[in-house]
């Protein structure tokens, strides 16, 4: 690492040993004027769950912890008001702690409020989107702030307007609206067991014990969660893939598509357990990649492709990351990211 370089070792999940020209905590919206005098590339970061450093980055990078909840009656329905640097899953547990439900599926979903919004984070049949009212951010251009209402941020499948017209963009704060008559969400997987007499607590209980049990905790083995999106096909696809895999988990998607199961697609190629370097596909779930110890970021990078194109050979279907990668000056791909390694 260069004499002048910082350490991006305590701001990726994947504990990977990148560094940064400069870093700095945002504490105080009173820091954002200073701060928008940085003329070069600029990265913000809130706990580095879902970026794979792909090299040094050759700018700034922020890191977002602003703090704060404010609540107030929508009349049917609560109104909360988060800043972006508070803790996602201390969120949720907040919130049913003073009987607001409606977030307990996405307990435990790695990051910061402020990265929520990005990806529309999403879990057992919910989705951010479903509760965003509103979303805050910091142009550091103009040095003005910007509210987006939830159509403007333009939510998807893992994505927003936050990875593409807003890219760069600090969010400062997030509005969610919690309905006061909750509907539990119990079409996905383990808690369909639960019964429709299933309280929040209940869910959010299943939730955080199905995903320990399947995910690897980052601090004993460093991943970004889910490496792979959930692909999208046409049902003729599906319909063709089901006729050789019975046993295929099908999704109903927007726009006519059906979604398919990564991590499945992953495990039927036989790829748990597959290592280059000191990176491996996670034994208990193929979705997720993991630093064995010592990992480099080329190791990740030739394992995501391997996995990638083992996929497409065997089921003709092209998985997409999930997980944004970083280069030297900003977003980059995983095609790119290999093109520099070759």
């Amino acid at each position: 690492m260069p004499s002048n370089a910082h350490s991006l070792l305590p701001f990726n999940t994947f504990g990977l040993a990148q560094s940064a020209n400069n870093i700095v905590t945002l504490h105080h919206r009173e820091q954002l004027a200073e701060l928008a005098e940085h003329a070069g590339p600029r990265l913000m970061v809130g706990e580095g769950s879902n970026l794979l450093f792909t090299a040094p980055f050759e700018g700034q990078v922020v890191v977002n912890r602003l703090k704060g909840i404010h609540v107030s009656d929508a009349g049917d329905a609560w109104r909360l008001t988060v800043q972006g640097g508070e803790n996602w899953h201390q969120l949720v547990c907040y919130c049913l702690e003073h009987h607001m439900p409606g977030l307990e599926n996405l307990a435990l979903i790695p990051g910061t409020v402020g990265a929520a919004p990005i990806q529309n984070i999403g879990a057992y049949g919910v989705e951010l989107s479903r509760f965003c009212e509103q979303v805050e951010s910091y142009h550091w251009h103009s040095g003005e702030t910007h509210l987006w209402s939830a159509q403007d941020c333009a939510f998807g499948y893992r994505d927003s307007v936050f990875k593409h017209a807003a890219k760069g963009q600090l969010i400062v704060s997030v509005t969610l609206l919690l309905p006061k008559v909750w509907q539990p969400v119990l079409g996905y997987g383990p808690l369909v067991q639960l019964g429709e007499q299933a309280t929040a607590q209940q869910i959010f209980e299943q939730v955080c014990a199905t995903r320990r049990a399947k995910l690897p905790n980052p601090a004993e083995l460093g991943n970004a969660g889910s490496f792979f999106k959930n692909p999208k096909v046409i049902p003729a696809q599906a319909e063709a893939l089901k006729l050789a895999w019975p046993e295929l988990p099908v999704y109903p998607a927007e726009n006519g598509l059906v979604k398919l199961a990564a991590g499945w697609l992953i495990d039927k190629a036989g790829l748990k357990g597959t290592a280059v370097g000191g990176a491996a596909v996670h034994e208990q779930q193929a979705l997720v990649l993991v630093n064995r110890g010592g990992a480099s970021s080329e190791d990740i990078l030739r394992l995501a492709a391997l996995v990638r194109d083992r996929v497409a050979q065997q089921f003709g279907v092209q998985l997409e990351p999930e997980v944004r990668m970083i280069g030297p000056h900003g977003e980059t791909h995983l095609d790119e990211a290999l093109s520099w390694l070759n």
